[in-house]
């Protein structure tokens, strides 16, 4: 039994009411919410789980092969769309995984389906979330391979890599660094674009744990993006504000200010949700799983960039505040001498009796 699952994450910019379209969707589609099943409830704490149903099979030619894959779409509450074509073969022979990696590899010959797929998505959710758009061309992309057999296939790497060619052995050793194990009779390689479980039991727990890392990393990525076109457009904003006269560069800096602020309230607390989204706390081998995968897919450097880009958007924020005191301050000084200026003049005029 093989079974080969190509992801694709998509995110479209707002929090959604799982509650709400789960009872919307009702009347279309069946809906359901996945669980894990191997461990007790508490081990896994997640506050929304995803809503997920079946769309139409899809049908792939390439080459010599022609497969019919199931299509699940599971909605997420932070505003992500995972869609998963998945290929099941119970009766492969060995190295038929290793043929579907080499000519599915990187996704090759998908794209067209999984912009129909996403299309016929948006046609679904469009009557229940006003402005629905999902970028097709900004996704992540991940595949899973899994086998019932520890032993098959005997070599990973060709699968991993999408590709036959001979590679050095520290390629091969990073590769295979993150390879985890229960028994001897299972096996889990994660690797930054797919991964490969062998396990003579089904094998959906971890493939969950899998792709709850993947979409967290993919919000990562979507809101580091977001922030970079913030800085750039504060900068123009800025630059754009200092060739005004005083009093509108003032009031240019207070727009800025106010801008920040509110992206900045915005972004942190979606942050909060995205990192919070699960939490492993009592099963040692699911919460190392998890943790291998959010290291492998590289969480720490993305939320270090967001981070960087959050702060900065504060340094600014407090220079802009300064300028705007210091050219208060100036402003009332001003007043001020204007003022005493003014007495001293009615003072004179009084007295010389004009």
């Amino acid at each position: 039994m093989i079974t080969v699952r190509f992801y694709r994450i998509y995110d479209i910019g707002r929090d959604l009411d799982l509650d709400r379209l789960e009872e919307a969707l009702a009347r279309s589609v069946a809906t359901s919410r996945p669980t894990f099943v191997r461990i007790k409830p508490k081990s896994i704490l997640m506050e929304a789980p995803p809503l997920q149903w079946r769309m139409d099979p899809v049908r792939v030619e390439k080459d010599d092969i022609s497969i019919v894959m199931s299509a699940v779409v599971r909605l997420y509450d932070i505003g992500v769309i995972s869609l998963c074509f998945v290929f099941e073969n119970p009766s492969a022979r060995p190295g038929d995984l290793e043929r579907l990696g080499l000519a599915f590899s990187a996704q090759e010959g998908l794209d067209p389906h999984f912009e129909n797929c996403l299309r016929s998505i948006q046609q679904v959710l469009s009557p229940y979330i006003h402005g629905f758009v999902a970028e097709p061309d900004f996704f992540e992309d991940y595949t899973i391979f899994t086998t019932d057999t520890v032993d098959e296939p005997t070599d990973p790497l060709p699968i991993l890599l999408g590709d036959t060619a001979p590679v050095a052995a520290q390629i091969r050793e990073e590769t295979l660094k993150y390879t985890l194990n229960y028994t001897p009779q299972d096996r889990i390689i994660l690797s930054y674009d797919s991964s490969l479980i062998c396990s003579p039991e089904s094998p959906n727990d971890m493939l969950d744990l899998i792709e709850y890392a993947n979409v967290q990393v993919f919000e990562l990525r979507y809101y580091d993006r977001l922030l970079m076109h913030q800085v750039e457009k504060m900068f123009d904003d800025i630059e754009h504000a200092d060739r005004m006269s005083w009093l509108r560069r003032m009031s240019q800096y207070h727009t800025i200010m106010s801008r920040i602020m509110e992206t900045n309230a915005e972004i942190t607390e979606v942050i909060e949700k995205v990192n919070n989204l699960i939490k492993v706390t009592e099963d040692i081998y699911y919460a190392k799983v998890y943790a291998k995968a959010l290291t492998v897919f590289r969480a720490d450097q993305w939320s270090e960039s967001v981070t960087r880009k959050i702060e900065m958007l504060r340094d600014n924020y407090s220079m802009l505040s300064d300028e705007v005191r210091i050219q208060h301050s100036y402003f009332l000084e001003w007043v001020i001498i204007i003022l005493i200026a003014l007495e001293f003049g009615l003072a004179i005029i009084e007295y010389l009796g004009v």
